[in-house]
């Protein structure tokens, strides 16, 4: 079965299963994006040493977490 092939046999699907099926596909995508997530930043992922860079920055305050900075932002809007 060819790319070109799958895409003509949903064209002919009505309207509502083909919702279904973008459904069924993002749904997988995400479930994908999470796991490649949980990988990057699971000891020894390649996200850990800018997770680790960004704790040190936090630590020398160079930088702050996201939780302050919206906190400040909600206080200072009121």
């Amino acid at each position: 079965m060819t790319l070109e092939s799958i895409k003509e046999a949903i064209e002919q699907l009505p309207p509502e299963e083909q919702t279904i099926l973008a459904s069924w596909l993002s749904e997988r995508d995400w479930k994908a994006w999470d796991k490649q997530i949980e990988r990057d930043f699971s000891p020894g992922g390649r996200g850990m040493p800018l997770l680790a860079e960004l704790e040190r920055e936090i630590a020398e305050g160079k930088n702050r977490p996201m939780e302050d900075g919206f906190a400040e932002r909600r206080e200072s809007s009121q």
